[in-house]
């Protein structure tokens, strides 16, 4: 079996890449790197090493690469014999790769006619989605019809934390044990790609804010109040109590909401919470507080990590979060001035006040019950 594979960085190479090359695919990364494809040519293997005390590395092989700009056409055969596509590049990077896909797409019809699935394993919401409308603007709408019968473009939900890093082997990578990938198999042609370590959902939304409402939201949280404390790595905030107390209450009130909407059991949902802190409290993973807490005010938007469950919250339980909006109240403190989102939220609360910046941001009303809790919590952080 083949498998094509854009983007040859370090989630390419420590989870999908080796994921595939431990279901049988003979995986083809295709990347602009050429010093990484270069080595993936040359080497044609790389170890996987794993954040923790006991797991040994994991070789991977049976890999080729191809420079997606010295070589297009070479990218175009890959598609046209590959049983799988995939990609990790980056939500910015996927209208670039739509042309060279479509290309590929468009020849294996002719030659062949048998169903291929296109899976977009991104940090998004709707990444395949949103890769097949970026492919079907490449090309036309009478191809469009034989596309549709074909090839299927189903979303997927990925998690897997990959620590900044600098390895001998220039392909070698470090990743966390954990990891999941779930796919949505509404929209696959034909059958269903046998891939060790996919689960398959037949509605992913879901599986992606289960993610989204416990990692996303309280990697964020556990920063932002890390930034508050004082500390510089997001393991070392969770020694402290005060931080580890109000992420799990976070946690807790998200996962209220989310078991609520979804109908996730309630002790399986717990495991899962837990499973998450240990996650963050990985001596292994050094992440950096900044570098987490990034983009306050994208985070503290109407439909993102904070606003949406703490909204769902007081939807199901009729009164407002309690932890929620402390994390937020701390995301509204956090400066770093590095961080151009930090600096524009932290001009707007000087110019306006904490809560006309508050209420811009998350699109909630000043006197909303969530923003009088977050604007209380700040009051008293401040």
């Amino acid at each position: 079996m083949k498998a094509v594979h854009f983007g040859a960085g370090n989630i390419g190479r420590g989870f999908i890449g080796l994921l595939l090359d431990q279901s049988g695919y003979e995986v083809t990364f295709v990347d602009v790197n050429d010093e990484v494809i270069h080595a993936i040519n040359q080497d044609k293997t790389y170890q996987v090493h794993f954040a923790d005390d006991t797991s040994k590395p994991v070789t991977v092989e049976h890999i080729a690469g191809i420079n997606s700009i010295k070589d297009p056409k070479a990218v175009t055969n890959a598609i046209v014999e590959a049983d799988i596509v995939t990609t990790a590049v980056g939500p910015n990077i996927l209208p670039v790769i739509a042309k060279p896909i479509a290309q590929g797409l468009a020849e294996r019809i002719d030659f062949q006619r048998k169903p291929l699935t296109i899976i977009a394993c991104e940090n998004m919401i709707g990444g395949s989605t949103l890769l097949k409308e970026y492919v079907y603007q490449e090309i036309s709408e009478a191809d469009q019809e034989g596309f549709d019968g074909l090839f299927g473009f189903p979303d997927a939900a990925v998690d897997r934390i990959v620590p900044n890093q600098t390895n001998e082997n220039l392909l070698d990578v470090r990743v966390e044990p954990y990891y999941e990938w779930v796919v949505e198999k509404t929209f696959i042609q034909g059958e269903l790609p046998d891939i060790k370590g996919i689960t398959y959902v037949e509605e992913l939304g879901p599986y992606i804010e289960r993610k989204l409402f416990t990692v996303n939201t309280g990697h964020a949280a556990t920063a932002y109040l890390g930034s508050y404390y004082g500390y510089e790595t997001i393991d070392q905030a969770l020694q402290d109590n005060r931080i580890l107390e109000t992420l799990n209450g976070v946690l807790q009130e998200s996962g209220h909401a989310l078991i609520d909407a979804y109908g996730f059991d309630k002790k399986a949902h717990e495991a899962y919470i837990q499973k998450i802190i240990g996650r963050f409290q990985n001596t292994h993973i050094s992440d950096e507080v900044n570098r987490v807490a990034r983009g306050p005010i994208r985070k503290l938007s109407p439909k993102d990590r904070f606003v949406r469950p703490a909204g769902m919250y007081l939807e199901f339980a009729s009164v407002a979060p309690e932890y929620l909006p402390k994390a937020m109240a701390a995301a509204l403190l956090f400066q770093n001035k590095s961080d151009e989102e930090a600096v524009k939220l932290q001009s707007m609360i000087q110019k306006n006040g904490a809560a006309d910046a508050f209420a811009e941001v998350s699109g909630l009303e000043k006197d909303h019950p969530i923003t009088t809790a977050v604007l209380a919590a700040y009051e008293k952080m401040r």
